[in-house]
C-alpha cells in the first residue's frame, strides 16, 4: 500500500506543475488519475487541502482583479448550496457509479476543450439563471469529486469576464469552497489520519509550483493542453468502465 502513495505523490507533483503552466487542473487530474489506484474518499481531502495552499498564493496575489458582484451574487452562493448537496448525497451512490460519474464529467470536459480549443470556439453569453443553474450544478459535483472546475468554467465562461478577474474569481472560489471541505473533512475526521500524507505532499506542491513557473514561458501551452486533455479523456474512459474491469 506504501508505494501506491509514493505513486500518488508522483500524481501530485505533474497535477500541479500543469495547473502552475497552464492554471487549472491541479484537483480533476490528481483525482481523476488517483482513483484508479486509491479510494476517492482518501484522496479527496488530501487533494482539497493541498489545493488551498496554490490557490491562496494566486487569490492573494490577484487580489484586486476579484470580479467581487459575480462572485458574491451567482458563484459563491450557488457553489456552496451545489456543495453541500453533492457532499450529503455522496454517501448514497456505490463507489463504483461514483468512479463512473466522475468518467463521464472528466470524458465531456475533455471533449468539450478539445473541440473548443480545434475550432477556436468562443462560449456566447447565457441568461443569468442558466449561469446560476450551472453553477449549482458545478458545486454538486465539487461536493461529490472535488472537482466543480469542468462546469463552472462552462458557466462562467458564459459571461462577460475578462482573462484576468476570471483567473483571480476563480483562484478565490477553489480557495473558499476547498477550505470549507477541508474544514468538513476534519470535522468528520475523515482528514486527521492523512494528515501524515498532506505533509509529506507539501514540498511536492511547492517544487510543482516553481517547477511549472519555469515551464510556462517554454513549451507550448496549446499543445500542452491538448496532451493534458487528451489525457484526462483516457482517463475518464477507463473510469467509466473501470466497474468491468475489476
Amino acid at each position: 500500500m506504501e508505494w501506491l502513495w509514493v505513486l500518488f505523490g508522483v500524481v501530485i507533483f505533474l497535477s500541479f506543475t500543469i495547473e502552475a503552466v497552464t492554471g487549472f487542473g491541479s484537483l480533476v487530474i490528481s483525482l481523476a488519475i488517483g482513483v484508479l489506484f486509491l479510494p476517492l474518499e482518501q484522496i479527496m481531502p488530501i487533494s482539497a487541502a493541498l489545493n488551498i495552499c496554490m490557490t491562496s498564493v494566486i487569490a492573494f496575489k490577484n487580489r484586486q482583479s476579484l470580479d467581487n458582484k459575480l462572485l458574491l451574487n451567482v458563484i459563491l452562493p450557488g457553489m456552496l448550496l451545489g456543495t453541500i448537496v453533492g457532499f450529503i448525497s455522496k454517501d448514497g451512490i456505490d463507489d463504483a457509479l461514483l468512479k463512473q460519474l466522475f468518467g463521464v464529467l472528466i470524458i465531456w470536459f475533455s471533449t468539450r476543450e478539445l473541440w473548443r480549443m480545434t475550432h477556436q470556439h468562443q462560449d456566447k453569453p447565457r441568461p443569468i439563471w442558466l449561469t446560476r443553474l450551472l453553477t449549482v450544478c458545478a458545486g454538486i459535483t465539487h461536493g461529490l469529486f472535488a472537482s466543480g472546475g469542468p462546469l463552472l468554467v462552462y458557466a462562467v465562461a458564459g459571461t462577460n469576464i475578462d482573462k484576468a478577474r476570471f483567473r483571480a474569481t476563480m483562484a478565490f472560489v477553489w480557495f473558499s469552497l476547498n477550505g470549507f471541505l477541508t474544514v468538513v473533512f476534519f470535522i468528520e475526521g475523515q482528514l486527521q489520519p492523512l494528515l501524515i500524507q498532506v505533509l509529506w505532499y507539501l514540498p511536492l506542491v511547492v517544487m510543482a509550483i516553481y517547477f511549472g513557473n519555469l515551464l510556462h514561458n517554454k513549451v507550448n501551452e496549446n499543445t500542452f493542453r491538448k496532451t493534458v486533455y487528451s489525457l484526462l479523456f483516457i482517463t475518464g474512459f477507463i473510469l467509466l468502465i473501470s466497474r468491468y474491469l475489476s
